[in-house]
């Protein structure tokens, strides 16, 4: 997991929860899809799955902007064994399941669970959190915990 490695050896926290999955390179200049698993964990039986866009070496030497990836990032969450809800928030706000730095200090890529009581459907936000002006991308997924 290479994010997590470079947040690591400039002392930004690093997610121990995230396993890399897998890798897609996009272009002949190095930048990469990244695909990563995550298990929620205050929800045992659930895990999602991220993929964001790495930015290579030639890339960032190119367009000066060294620190600093995409915000923009895919996710699918999804029943993976027997669903068992641990000491979750659940008001409204919801909390943050995962988290990585986008650039050196000012934005980071968020996982945040919401629980929809009335549903009963826990709905995972991943969304960039930027520290000037913030970021309209996101992306969205649902995991039911209806039982037939």
């Amino acid at each position: 997991m290479r994010i997590a490695l470079a947040a690591a050896l400039i002392g930004l926290a690093a997610p121990t929860f995230a396993e890399e999955i897998g890798e897609v390179g996009v272009d002949w200049v190095g930048n990469d899809i990244i695909i990563e698993a995550v298990s929620d964990p205050e929800v045992e039986g659930v895990t999602c799955h991220i993929a964001y866009f790495e930015r290579g070496l030639f890339d960032r030497l190119s367009k000066g902007n060294w620190f600093e990836d995409p915000s923009n990032a895919s996710i699918a969450c999804r029943q993976t064994g027997p669903i068992t809800i641990g000491d979750i928030d659940r008001d409204e706000d919801g909390e943050d399941v995962f988290k990585t730095s986008r650039s050196i200090i000012l934005k980071s890529l968020r996982v945040k669970r919401i629980f929809d009581e009335k549903n009963q459907t826990l709905v995972y936000l991943a969304h960039a959190a930027e520290l000037t002006d913030g970021s309209a991308k996101l992306a969205i997924s649902t995991v039911p915990l209806y039982q037939p």
